[in-house]
């Protein structure tokens, strides 16, 4: 017998994620629902009430953050969660204290952001960040010919979490010779060495051992500041740092006053908090910012990765196949 199933979101999101044709894979090996649901429409009660049928749910951004109580009542036989995006934080939990089994995309999110953290890491040892003209200037201000630039043939990556997608973007460096240490009390020194990296015990250490520094830092109230002055006061006077993570895991304003006291340093920056930074902010105008509005996860054509993932998963369990992507509450305190 089929499974029932369900889109929880928007009609424009769901089809954002899941493709024309991957939606149709889903109707073929489910009873699909009529419709798509987002937070407001089950909270209204505008759900057909075959809802109370559904074993699985398909959603991406904008996914319901429902209560227990709401889960039991609207799905009460909802077996699995199928999120075709990547941190599952503010909706899962009541999900698996219920015993519905969460699957996300992270795996597929972190590609693009590996992608592009890979960029930045490459450009940033040829001193790209510090010698880039800017439209507008009628030369350079600082022109780097002759200026000590580290090159990427054996230069030292440092890299803050070895989660998904700090794995992801070490895996990546393996392309280019490189040495990379890590920050991350959670990876064991067996981890390391099979990741063929080198541990390092403090935030500051790594800042003071790598000229380019890259945050991957999950996203918890744990690491909430957690890179302030004690580490940018270590940074290489022609250091990178890239934040690919989170903006709060960062004190804007150590960053800024490293920033300012050394002008041969460099931030590049796809996050920051506020999102984007409040209007003043000296992030718009110091020479040495590189901001981006966070462009680094799934865009375009990318986010239907996602959707593929979360299918594949659905299939393989389905058909009694291993899974991959599958979210524990344990894994939830580390997940970015």
């Amino acid at each position: 017998m089929r499974p029932t199933a369900v889109f929880f979101g928007t009609e424009e999101g769901i089809k954002n994620a899941y493709g024309a044709d991957i939606r149709a894979k889903i109707a073929g090996q489910t009873e699909l629902l009529p419709g798509f649901y987002d937070e407001a429409a089950l909270k209204n009660g505008m759900f057909p009430p075959e809802l109370k049928d559904a074993e699985c749910v398909f959603s991406t951004w904008g996914m319901p953050a429902l209560g227990a109580e709401e889960i039991a009542r609207l799905t009460p036989g909802l077996k699995a969660v199928f999120y075709a995006a990547g941190s599952v934080r503010y909706f899962a939990e009541p999900f698996l204290d219920g015993g519905v089994r969460v699957f996300s995309a992270w795996g597929a999110n972190g590609v693009p952001v590996a992608e592009f953290t890979e960029a930045q890491i490459i450009l940033a040892n040829k001193g790209f960040f510090q010698s880039l003209h800017r439209g507008g200037a009628p030369e350079w201000t600082e022109h780097e010919a002759g200026k000590p630039v580290a090159g990427n043939y054996g230069a030292r990556i440092g890299i803050i979490g070895a989660g998904m997608i700090g794995t992801m973007v070490i895996e990546r460096l393996r392309n280019h010779v490189l040495c990379t240490e890590v920050f991350d009390p959670f990876m064991t020194e067996e981890r390391a060495e099979a990741l063929g990296v080198k541990k390092v015990e403090s935030l500051p250490q790594l800042f003071a051992d790598c000229r380019v520094v890259s945050n991957h830092l999950a996203n918890n109230p744990q690491t909430v500041g957690m890179i302030d002055r004690t580490c940018f006061e270590k940074m290489d006077p022609r250091g990178v740092f890239i934040n690919t993570g989170r903006g709060q895991q960062v004190v804007e304003a150590d960053l800024i006053a490293a920033l300012k006291e050394c002008p041969g340093r460099a931030a590049v920056l796809d996050v920051t908090w506020p999102e984007p930074p409040e209007k003043g902010s000296e992030l718009y105008t110091l020479p040495n910012v590189f901001l981006t509005p966070h462009i680094a996860g799934s865009l375009g054509a990318e986010i239907l990765r996602m959707g593929e993932y979360m299918y594949d998963e659905f299939d393989a369990l389905l058909n009694g196949r291993p899974v991959k992507y599958e979210v524990s509450k344990e894994m939830l305190k580390t997940m970015a």
